[in-house]
């Protein structure tokens, strides 16, 4: 079986400068879930490396994370759709933690408990750290447009060589061998 990793706000659902802080605030990108669904059906195995320091920032609790994660599993299992594990790094900038993107820690995290390599384990993200955090550990980097993904093109720091898409979606498309 394949793996995929997604970054979720900007991904998965949509993202806010005031960050996602309860189930009523999250809201699935048009077409993302029926990506993950399709991905599924397409033999990948979905897992979801996030940032949330909302949490260290005293914006919502670890609970009312679990609420939003249970929302998105409800709308996906009507889909047929399915997310094996969130990984996610509840710590502030400050911290200077290992799993908090651009480091590579979440995603090694995923290779350890997975017990697989990332080596060329596509990890969708909309961000520079998101890319950047792929790379470090080996896994290959994919952008989409969506969320913080056309500021990220239009920084002039992406690497060369990152695929761009214009969304999850479209992504899916790519990797289940359909056209776009």
């Amino acid at each position: 079986m394949k793996l995929i990793i997604l970054d979720r706000d900007g991904v998965i659902n949509h993202d806010s400068p005031n960050y996602i802080k309860s189930p009523d605030e999250w809201r699935p990108m048009t077409g993302s879930l029926e990506a993950i669904a399709q991905l599924n059906r397409a033999g990948y195995r979905v897992v979801v490396a996030s940032n949330q320091s909302g949490i260290a920032r005293g914006l919502y609790d670890l609970n009312a994370l679990d609420a939003m994660h249970r929302k998105m599993n409800a709308l996906l299992a009507p889909l047929g759709g399915r997310i094996e594990a969130i990984f996610f790094c509840p710590h502030g900038p400050e911290a200077n933690c290992a799993c908090r993107k651009p480091k590579p820690g979440l995603f090694q995290q995923i290779a350890e408990r997975l017990n697989v390599s990332l080596a060329g384990v596509p990890a969708v993200g909309d961000s520079l750290r998101d890319i950047q955090a792929a790379l470090a550990a080996g896994a290959k980097p994919v952008l989409v447009r969506t969320g913080k993904g056309e500021e990220a093109l239009k920084s002039g720091q992406l690497p060369m060589g990152v695929p761009v898409f214009n969304d999850l979606a479209a992504v899916a498309s790519y990797l289940a061998g359909e056209d776009c």
